[in-house]
């Protein structure tokens, strides 16, 4: 009986330790804390998947600016992706709390290229200064810095710091780490207006020279005709001018065909805007700092601009449709032909979006941009399309309505021609809206909707 009894306690116990609840596997630490608990090893944290690929000249620059300084440096070098892009604009701040020590914060996000940052300056207790975020917007140089790799825009925010923390002047930004396209009133004429300038004196040549050639035919065949038949056709041309210039004067005059603007060139002017975007935030984030009460209006305020900067940044990132175009010949040529006309929305959407979040973190107004030209000045007129019709307006484009003319618009390219193998320029609002969202409503124009179409676009 003890043997059966011991038997069957053995049998029970096997049982009890099969049934009984292992322990479950410890959730990894989210990314800021993975974050500060490697920043105590090293204060250059980069993300895992980065880390095999990453060019070692720039860890290295990077490396040599941060002991230029005697404060610490601390930085996170993250892919843009939905984990990373879920994490608070505030993440150097919640960064700093984690470690508990004073020290330039730096948190440098990329996508397709395209590095953007944020960062904070932390002085020791008690210690005063002038705030980085006023360096950074008295600094000419700061807006043209190249966006394509991290170390330029790093080791510029360190030097910046470092003129907040000691009044060291700030130095020159080598050429290397400026965009060229880049327009600087000290610099003159942008690349792109170059151009637009040698085009337009081209222009002006032919036509000078075509007028020429034509008076000379004239004269030269007035010359060949007999006086008879120049005085009939004199007098024929005085019996039928009424008539003629009644006609003429019914017609409109067509403007000539443009080709659209550069993708490069829109790029060029959403990153300035972009960038001042970033500056204003920053202002808008000391003086809810230095605000008592942190007046719900300014942080109702920061979010709305906040939300349409982290849109303007992944319209900026966008590759178009080329490269996630696959499988057939045929899809790879369609894809193509579109990409362009996506890659030029997407620029001129960020474009927008980046001045509204200026306009936001700066006195609150948001205004629509411009239906007819997002990239023109803001359309602050309320102007007459056609009966019944209004759209906002630019002041020119509202001119051009008032004298009876449609404006030429945004142009983009569009397929046309046999089996779609050739493009024409048109303006953007007869692209369907299908295809491309961010022109549905006039990028933004008719409805502000702009940040909330980029978002459900990105969730896809």
């Amino acid at each position: 009986m003890s043997a059966r009894f011991a038997g069957l306690g053995a049998a029970l116990i096997a049982v009890l330790a099969f049934l009984s609840p292992t322990p479950a596997a410890a959730a990894p630490p989210e990314l800021p804390d993975q974050i500060a608990a490697a920043w105590e090893t090293d204060r250059l944290f980069i993300y895992d998947a980065m880390r095999p690929a990453f060019p070692k000249a720039e860890l290295d620059r990077i490396r040599a600016a941060t002991k230029t300084v005697d404060f610490p440096v601390y930085v996170a070098l993250l892919p843009r992706v939905p984990s990373t892009r879920e994490l608070p604009e505030a993440l150097p701040t919640l960064l700093q709390a984690r470690t508990g020590e004073p020290g330039l914060y730096l948190v440098f996000t990329v996508s397709n290229d395209y590095w953007s940052g944020t960062e904070k300056l932390i002085r020791p207790g008690g210690l005063k200064g002038r705030e980085l975020v006023g360096v950074q917007l008295d600094d000419k140089q700061d807006n043209r810095i190249v966006t394509d790799r991290p170390a330029p825009r790093i080791v510029r925010t360190i030097q910046q710091a470092a003129t907040a923390y000691y009044g060291r002047p700030l130095p020159e930004v080598p050429a290397g780490d400026l965009r060229e396209d880049t327009y600087s009133g000290r610099s003159g004429r942008s690349t792109t207006d170059k151009e637009d300038l040698s085009a337009f004196i081209g222009m002006g040549v032919g036509g000078v020279l075509g007028v020429i050639i034509v008076i000379l035919l004239t004269v030269r065949s007035r010359r060949k005709r007999p006086a008879k038949d120049r005085r009939n056709a004199k007098a024929g041309r005085g019996k039928g001018s009424g008539g003629a210039r009644g006609k003429a004067g019914q017609s409109r005059p067509v403007a000539a065909p443009r080709e659209p603007v550069t993708v490069a060139s829109v790029r060029s002017q959403a990153d300035r805007w972009i960038g001042k975007a970033e500056k204003a935030l920053r202002g808008l984030e000391s003086r809810i700092k230095a605000s008592s009460d942190n007046s719900l209006d300014l942080l109702d305020r920061r979010d709305d601009a906040a939300r349409r900067l982290d849109a303007a940044r992944t319209l900026r990132s966008s590759e178009g449709v080329t490269a996630t175009a696959g499988g057939s010949s045929e899809d790879l040529t369609a894809a193509a032909g579109r990409s362009s006309s996506e890659e030029l929305t997407a620029a001129a959407g960020a474009f927008v979006l980046a001045r509204q979040a200026w306009q936001v973190a700066g006195d609150g107004t948001v205004q629509p941009p411009c239906f007819f030209n997002p990239t023109h000045q803001p359309g602050t007129v309320q102007a007459a399309w056609s009966e019944g019709t209004e759209v906002p307006a630019c002041p020119n484009c509202a001119r051009l309505l008032e004298r009876g003319e449609t404006p030429r618009g945004f142009l983009v390219w569009k397929k046309s021609g046999l089996f779609g193998m050739d493009q024409s320029a048109v303006p953007y609002w007869t692209l369907d809206p299908k295809l491309q969202p961010l022109v549905a409503t006039g990028f933004g124009s008719l409805e502000d909707d702009l940040a909330e179409r980029v978002g459900r676009q990105e969730d896809k």
